[in-house]
């Protein structure tokens, strides 16, 4: 990232997760209850598991902010995990409390154990599941709600649904290329307990859900991002890393679990005819069609971005989930101090958290465009950025 900078640092059982972000111009209206609101959103789903009832996220503003503005300074949360009274001595950082739990020398297949036990050269696996645990996302998603307030104050609004869950799919097909039908999507994923635009398939997939959960299997799928508003010209073609539709794609595989990503119709263009997936351009110089732009599309196969710039068209991206790989029902696996088969150790998780992850996506979707919004307008003040915002729109207008 060039203009924003975050970090996030904890453990699954530590005393809580932190997190800086820095490049959030001064004068932006903030509260704790932004970034609250993004934490519960996550919390929810069908599907999640006992975390989700021991924990109640809140993010404590610790630095940046005054009296409800940004003041231009890094700024810094703190989400304490509520958990942490039962791992006082078992995560403590004091070293008269080592040995005081005994050490996992199980690793699951599919997570971070072995490799991270042999890089690292951890005897105890808990080393490694601590901090590789998707329990860090909460404050990711805690600073993309800064990144998202900070968008939507500048017209820009990201959202989410689900469209897959096992093989259970969501029959709409198509990228979509209306503003009002994203938020219509999203509106409606928001009252459902996948977040699944339709009823029946909402419906179908809490169905496979139960069935997996008791089998003691888990199930992934497929989540939808979208950003609407997002001006022509975030990005750039010039260099590889420069490409916004590339830094997008490391965002959303960064999330944990994550297996798979494409920008609007992706994949599928590959089984089609070039005719077929092309965005042709129209102009309609008596309406500015387009955020302030007379050329505009009927299509969004591109997902928003052309050569890795936006296009003026809604950003689309879709990420795929693998299922959890912590299973009730254990995996075959290697001791790796005796090096005797077991079966691989549970940690509680969820049987399915794919609604969760597409909030995550959310949150790092608002984090690349925030970037590189600022990358592209500056500004030290919230109201500088404004009044560069709003003389290139007015150039748009013009050309």
């Amino acid at each position: 990232m060039n203009k924003l900078r975050f970090l996030t640092a904890g453990e699954s059982h530590g005393k809580g997760l932190t997190g800086i972000l820095e490049g959030i111009p001064s004068g932006l209206s903030l509260s704790p209850e932004d970034i609250d609101k993004e934490l519960k959103r996550r919390q929810m789903g069908y599907g999640r598991g006992g975390r989700m009832k021991i924990e109640s996220d809140h993010a404590e503003i610790i630095s940046g902010v005054r009296w409800g503005k940004t003041i231009g300074s890094p700024i810094s949360l703190l989400i304490e995990n509520r958990d942490w009274k039962n791992w006082q001595e078992g995560m403590s950082a004091d070293a008269e409390h080592a040995g005081s739990i005994p050490p996992v020398t199980r690793p699951r297949p599919g997570h971070a154990d072995l490799a991270g036990a042999l890089k690292y050269g951890h005897k105890d696996i808990r080393n490694i599941l601590e901090r590789s645990s998707a329990r860090e996302t909460a404050m990711r998603v805690a600073i993309g709600a800064i990144a998202k307030k900070f968008l939507s104050e500048c017209g820009i609004n990201i959202g989410s649904y689900v469209i897959q869950i096992g093989n259970v799919k969501l029959q709409e097909s198509g990228v979509r290329s209306q503003k009002s039908e994203l938020k219509r999507l999203f509106e409606k994923a928001e009252a459902s307990p996948v977040r699944c635009p339709d009823d029946n398939t909402s419906q179908k997939m809490t169905q496979l859900i139960d069935e997996a959960l008791q089998k003691g299997d888990t199930l992934g799928g497929i989540f939808e991002v979208f950003a609407t508003g997002v001006p022509l010209g975030l990005g750039s073609h010039i260099q590889w890393d420069k490409r916004l539709d590339g830094r997008l794609a490391q965002a959303l595989m960064g999330i944990q679990a994550i297996k798979g990503v494409e920008i609007g119709t992706g994949f599928e263009m590959a089984e089609r005819f070039g005719s077929e997936v092309m965005d042709e351009i129209f102009y309609d110089g008596s309406q500015f069609t387009v955020h302030g732009l007379p050329f505009y599309r009927e299509t969004n196969h591109a997902g928003g971005i052309e050569g890795g710039m936006t296009n003026g068209m809604p950003i689309v991206i879709r990420a795929a989930m693998k299922p959890i790989p912590t299973l009730r029902k254990p995996l075959r696996s290697v001791d790796i101090i005796t090096k005797e088969p077991f079966e691989a150790a549970y940690e509680r998780s969820d049987t399915c958290a794919v609604p969760a992850a597409a909030v995550i996506g959310e949150a790092m979707t608002a984090l690349v465009i925030a970037d590189a919004f600022l990358e592209k307008f500056g500004g030290d003040s919230f109201e500088e950025t404004k009044r560069n915002v709003n003389s290139y729109m007015e150039y748009l207008k013009q050309f």
